[in-house]
């Protein structure tokens, strides 16, 4: 509200007689603000976004192309660990359970490893799927390409919101020090009349 009203100022300050060169300059820093927040925030973010979706979208393919989804079947359900997310407190998810479980690589070597299963009670000869990359070491789900695209989009947003917050820290900081000098300014005139203030024949 105060840039808007430093704005709308500028117009009525052009020919007032009590504006300070301060008033005009402090419009004309919130002006360039707002119109630095308009532009800048948008190309600054949309290009982030770009970018980031870009890099995100690479991924995507290159997660897609290393990685396989294989079938492995289940030797022993194991305790479980306090590192473990409780499946019940995951709402909407689904269960998963330690387990020991042997599978075979999309390269065709047979592994076996405690894995997380997508199980509620494990029993031994259960299959359930698994994330691999092309030798069989365990991985996690490849990224699909709407997550990615939110992901970039929140980046390009976050990018726009940092450039404004700095445009008018900059602002901010700006003012801050005209007013100070505008201080400094009142306080060496009132040093200078303090003096003579009130007596007689020395100023009206």
């Amino acid at each position: 509200m105060r840039t808007v009203r430093a704005i709308s100022g500028l117009w009525r300050w052009r020919r007032n007689p009590l504006r300070r060169a301060t008033d005009l300059a402090e419009a004309w820093t919130c002006l360039l603000a707002l119109l630095l927040i308009l532009v800048a925030g948008p190309v600054i973010g949309s290009a982030t976004g770009h970018a980031a979706q870009g890099a995100l979208q690479r991924s995507v393919r290159e997660q897609h192309e290393t990685r396989r989804l294989v079938t492995a079947t289940v030797i022993r359900a194991l305790d479980r660990s306090p590192l473990d997310a409780d499946p019940e407190a995951a709402s909407g998810r689904e269960p998963r359970t330690r387990v020991e479980a042997d599978w075979t690589a999309p390269d065709g070597a047979t592994h076996r490893g405690t894995v997380m299963a997508a199980l509620e009670t494990p029993h031994r000869g259960d299959h359930f799927t698994l994330w691999t990359d092309l030798h069989g070491r365990t991985a996690a789900r490849p990224l699909d390409s709407a997550t990615a695209t939110t992901h970039a989009v929140l980046a390009g947003i976050g990018a726009a919101l940092l450039t404004a917050g700095l445009i008018e820290g900059g602002r901010r900081l700006a003012v801050w020090r005209m007013v100070r000098r505008r201080y400094a300014r009142w306080d060496r005139a009132w040093d200078r009349a303090g003096p003579d203030w009130g007596r007689t024949g020395t100023g009206s």
